[in-house]
């Protein structure tokens, strides 16, 4: 081969790889803008908490204030909680800060209601109900009558539809309390429990260290997907570890146990 066809296939092959070079850039360029016009939807299950009916205990760090008598620091202790739960799961914490409509609900996973103190209107029940029948996931929690009655927030109207609902004050006066290993826990866990509230119809899982007579937390799973737990105490969901001298109550385990079963 002589000298000038060498020089001939050199530059050809710089015009290639030239050619490649600015191809590669347009390339790398269209996938920027793409992902800077359209961001990439998160692919994480979406956990709703209403905040929005004057929940006791549960609300948005972010737009609280810090000073005298604010629950701030514990607030943004058991949100930081709640997110590495969720995390566990591949899920995110998402807030409702407002009345519920039908919207909202679009693309739920699971909506967390936490001792509300306040009523659902007739239209946030239809919206709530409708979303459960169509297979959304819920978790509502009550608590005694010093935090919240069943007077003051009409949670019953929410979960009376699929047979089962909140009584009065338990009068299980034992301290501490446990799952059964099943269905939602693997294993059985040791949990918080003091007084709380009966719960009629679903199937009992958690219960009282002292009696299974009154239990405090129950699942189902409705006709079309649907599934519900309602638990009648709340320092498990508070991640209250410890309580009476008890320092190893297994809330975070519990939690993660109860998001797994309630995405899947």
């Amino acid at each position: 081969m002589d000298l000038m066809l060498k020089s001939h296939l050199r530059k050809i092959l710089k015009e290639i790889i030239m050619k490649f070079r600015v191809f590669t850039s347009f390339i790398l360029a269209v996938f920027f803008c793409a992902g800077t016009l359209f961001p990439q939807i998160s692919s994480k299950k979406k956990i709703y908490m209403d905040v929005a009916h004057g929940q006791r205990f549960w609300n948005d760090p972010a737009g609280m204030v810090s000073g005298a008598g604010n629950d701030l620091g514990r607030v943004k202790y058991m949100t930081d909680q709640f997110v590495k739960t969720a995390s566990s799961v591949d899920a995110e914490l998402l807030y409702l800060k407002s009345e519920i409509k039908s919207g909202d609900l679009s693309d739920c996973d699971l909506l967390y209601i936490h001792v509300p103190s306040a009523k659902y209107t007739p239209g946030e029940i239809e919206t709530i109900t409708r979303y459960l029948h169509k297979g959304g996931s819920l978790f509502l929690v009550m608590e005694e009558d010093h935090w919240s009655t069943l007077k003051d927030a009409n949670v019953n109207d929410i979960i009376s539809p699929f047979g089962i609902q909140f009584g009065e004050v338990s009068p299980d006066s034992g301290v501490g309390g446990y799952t059964k290993a099943g269905l939602i826990t693997e294993n059985a866990l040791k949990i918080t429990f003091q007084k709380g509230r009966t719960i009629k119809g679903g199937t009992p899982f958690c219960f009282s260290s002292q009696s299974e007579e009154y239990p405090f937390g129950i699942f189902k799973r409705l006709e079309g997907g649907g599934k519900i737990i309602v638990m009648g105490d709340g320092m498990t969901s508070l991640y209250m570890t410890s309580w009476k001298g008890v320092d190893d109550y297994q809330c975070s385990e519990f939690m993660h146990d109860v998001f797994k079963w309630l995405l899947n």
